[in-house]
Order: C-alpha cells, then sequence, then structure tokens
C-alpha cells in the first residue's frame, strides 16, 4: 500500500464489508474492516492514522453513537456514514452532528473511493499540521531554554529535537556549568518520556556506600538498618529518563552493575533474587574524555560504547561569545525578579568585560554574575575585578568576538530587521549583511 493512512470499515454484513474492502484495495488503499462499532472504537485513538467508514444500522451501538463517541475522541476525525435508502433525516442529522460525508445504499465502488479519498486527505492534512505545530512548540520550548544565537548552540537545539522522540542512550560531554542537566531535561521534555518522572543522580556526590541502595532500592532487612521496602532511583525513572551526571566519578565496581542493568534492562533490588524490569532512557553526562579514562582503565570500555550511542557536545561559553548578552539579559530578568531589586542599566564598559573574559564556570558562573550585578555586589569579583581573563586572546579575536556579540545582541533587539540593525548600529545594510555572513548569525527575514 501506498499510503500510510488507513480506512476503518465498520460493517456488520460480511459480504458487504468484503466487497467495501476490496474496492479500496484495488484502488492501493490500506483498509481494516471489522463487524461492530465497539470494536471500531477500541483501534481508534486521538491521533488515528486514517478516517472511518461506517454502517448506521449496527448490531449494539450503531453508527451515530459511534461518531458522537469518537468525536469526543478526536473531533477532527473524519467519521463517513452509510445509510440505508430512505435514511435522509438520519443522514442530515449526522452532517450536523460533524459526519465528514454520508453514501446512501446503494453505492458503486467509485462513489466510495471518491468520499474515502476527500477524507483521507483532509486527514493527512490534519496530521500533517498537527506534526507541524508540535515541531514548531517543541523548537519554541526549546529557544526559550538552550538560549543562544550562535550557530554551535542553533545544531545542539536542533539535535535535542532530532533526537527526543528516540528511545536511544546519549552521552551529553561538556565543562563544568556549560548546561548538560539543562540538555538532559530538555532530551527528556521533547519526546513521549515527559509523562514519566525525570530522576537525577549525582554519580560524584553519592558515598559508594549508598550508591547500590539508592541506585538499585533494598528491601526490608537487606542490610542492617533497612527496615522497610526502597524503590531505587533506576526504578523510580521507568516511564522517564534517569540522568546520571558525573558518570566518570562511578566506582568501577558499579559501573559493572549498571552496566547489566543497562544491557538488560531489569534490574534486582538489594535483598531479593527477584528481576524487575525497568523502561528508562538513560542520558549520562561528563565533563571527561570518557574514552581516554577507558583506555587508561579509568572506566570500563563496554559501559562507555553502552552509553554512548549517540554523543551530544556542549560547547564552553568561550567559544560562543555572541552568545553572552543574550544570555545576560535573560540571567538578569531572572535575577531581578527572584531577587525584588531593579533591572540594572545597560553599560556598554560592562559587555566588553562580559566579552573579553574566559568564563571558566561557564554558564553557571555568567548567572552568578548576573546576580551580583542585580545585588549590586559584582565589583571585585571575575570579570570586574582585578583577575584578568583565563588565557591571552589575540587582539583581532577578542574585536571579532565583540562585533560579533553586538551585532546578534541587535539582530535580536530588532527582531531580525536587517534596515532597523544597520541603523542602529551605524552602518550600511551592505556591510551588516556581509558581517552576518562572515560570523554565521542567523539571516533576518
Amino acid at each position: 500500500m501506498n499510503d500510510p493512512l488507513q480506512v476503518l470499515l465498520v460493517e456488520d454484513d460480511p459480504d458487504v464489508r468484503l466487497g467495501c474492502e476490496q474496492a479500496l484495495q484495488l484502488e492501493d488503499i490500506a483498509v481494516c474492516g471489522v463487524a461492530s462499532a465497539e470494536q471500531a472504537q477500541r483501534r481508534v485513538g486521538p491521533d488515528f492514522a486514517g478516517v472511518v467508514v461506517s454502517d448506521i444500522r449496527l448490531p449494539g451501538m450503531d453508527g451515530m453513537a459511534l461518531l458522537k463517541a469518537l468525536r469526543q475522541v478526536d473531533p477532527e476525525l473524519p467519521v463517513v456514514l452509510i445509510t440505508g435508502h430512505g435514511d435522509v433525516s438520519l443522514a442530515v442529522q449526522a452532517m450536523k452532528d460533524g459526519a465528514h460525508d454520508f453514501i446512501e445504499k446503494p453505492f458503486s465502488p467509485d462513489l466510495l473511493v471518491e468520499v474515502v479519498r476527500r477524507a483521507l486527505d483532509k486527514r493527512r492534512l490534519t496530521l500533517e499540521l498537527r506534526q507541524l505545530k508540535a515541531r514548531l512548540d517543541s523548537r519554541d520550548r526549546l529557544e526559550a531554554q538552550l538560549i543562544g544565537r550562535s550557530p554551535a548552540m542553533a545544531q545542539v537545539r536542533q539535535l535535542v529535537a532530532d533526537l527526543g522522540n528516540s528511545a536511544a542512550d546519549i552521552l551529553i560531554q561538556g565543562e563544568t556549568g556549560s548546561g548538560k542537566e539543562l540538555v538532559a531535561r530538555c532530551l527528556h521534555e521533547a519526546g513521549p518520556r515527559r509523562k514519566g518522572n525525570f530522576v537525577a543522580i549525582n554519580c560524584g556526590g553519592l558515598p559508594e556506600s549508598l550508591f547500590e541502595s539508592e541506585i538499585f532500592g533494598h528491601e526490608a532487612g537487606a542490610y542492617t538498618g533497612a527496615g522497610k521496602r526502597r524503590i531505587g532511583k533506576i526504578e523510580h525513572a521507568s516511564g522517564g529518563t534517569l540522568f546520571l551526571d558525573e558518570i566518570e566519578s562511578m566506582p568501577i565496581a558499579l559501573q559493572i552493575k549498571l552496566l547489566r542493568v543497562l544491557q538488560e534492562r531489569c534490574l534486582e533490588r538489594l535483598g531479593s533474587n527477584t528481576l524487575i524490569p525497568v523502561d528508562c532512557r538513560v542520558v549520562a553526562a561528563t565533563k571527561a574524555d570518557l574514552k581516554a579514562l577507558s583506555d587508561q582503565g579509568r572506566f570500563r570500555a563496554d559501559l562507555y560504547y553502552r552509553l554512548s550511542v549517540v554523543t551530544l557536545a556542549l560547547p564552553p561559553l568561550r567559544e560562543r561569545r555572541e552568545d553572552i548578552p543574550l544570555l545576560f539579559e535573560h540571567f538578569l530578568l531572572q535575577a531581578a525578579a527572584r531577587h525584588q531589586r531593579p533591572l540594572p542599566a545597560a553599560d556598554p564598559a560592562r559587555q566588553a568585560r562580559l566579552l573579553a573574559y574566559d568564563w571558566p564556570g561557564n554558564v553557571r558562573e555568567l548567572r552568578n554574575v548576573a546576580d551580583r550585578c542585580v545585588l549590586g555586589i559584582a565589583a571585585g569579583a571575575p570579570p570586574f575585578g582585578d583577575l584578568q581573563p583565563a588565557g591571552p586572546r589575540p587582539l583581532a579575536a577578542t574585536v571579532e568576538d565583540f562585533e560579533r556579540a553586538l551585532i546578534a545582541e541587535a539582530l535580536g533587539r530588532h527582531g531580525g530587521s536587517l534596515a532597523r540593525t544597520a541603523e542602529a548600529l551605524g552602518m550600511a545594510k551592505t556591510t551588516l549583511h556581509d558581517k552576518i555572513r562572515k560570523y554565521r548569525l542567523a539571516q533576518p527575514d
């Protein structure tokens, strides 16, 4: 069948049902026939990939009742009703109740195919629009959370959007403070597992003596002090996402046990011999090079390869300096609301220092600086204190970073308008256009 959409045909007369099925199949239209409205109702969900064609006269629930029930599930689902000769009043009522169309018996195969094709075209458009809206909503959410106009952040957002519906385990690599947990949460929210729990474990923050009980759980009496059963973090994440932060700090002995769970998707609580199935997506994060650690024997190679089905690299802030003004403004707004303080006035000298600094603490450090600015205690601390940037940078590179950031900020402030941005920056539109291309910034509409 060429069309992924399907016709659900509801007809209690087996000969009529077979004739309709054959007429549709000869036109390469996928069809599934059932004998009752109750059977059809069980097959239809909110995003049913097809249309329903039903006789009105059915044993048990009739076609009119089925129409009403299906419209409660999905008001946009096309339902075509087949009426008997003389049931004009029923047909009129069906159209008032939301039926897509009706066919009066006796009817030709060509008429059935024509009506069904129109219904399928409508359904296809409806589902495409829903998918487009879902993608746009997801993109909007990602842009509001993973902030930045740099090509590097655009690529991160695209990967998160592409991987959201995937069940693949993911390894996020990035320096301290670069936003690894935020990306993990966005991956969780971008897919069907968002209805489940997002369970975060800091592998470097748990004592080894408690680690096994914390992530696998235990039965009552499993060890001294275990007075009652405890559900572990992995089991709690079933149906959702398990986030393993600082995975490089997990002891080797526990890496073996975790690997078994990830391979078999089953676990045993401490003190139990019962296997418990778990269905969770695993997102691990590290600031280290796990491949290098595994080559040195400091991290299990098999666990590394199990976790790194997909690797997502987060760029440090110093490699996307054009995002600094936008991020800083965002954090200032948050800090002003949180601390109930006025928003600090714009300061070009402050922005220059922000752009020149190397941000060893990345986005987390930038957020802290925004908090200090709102509280009025920023003076004397990096990047406004005596501490110099973490590493020397050529003058040309510093100037380019500053120019890129200014243009990106101005484009955002003026809604991407080339004319208004050029006017605000005091440069020709052709010059601005060349710089936008040079710095690979988002092209204005």
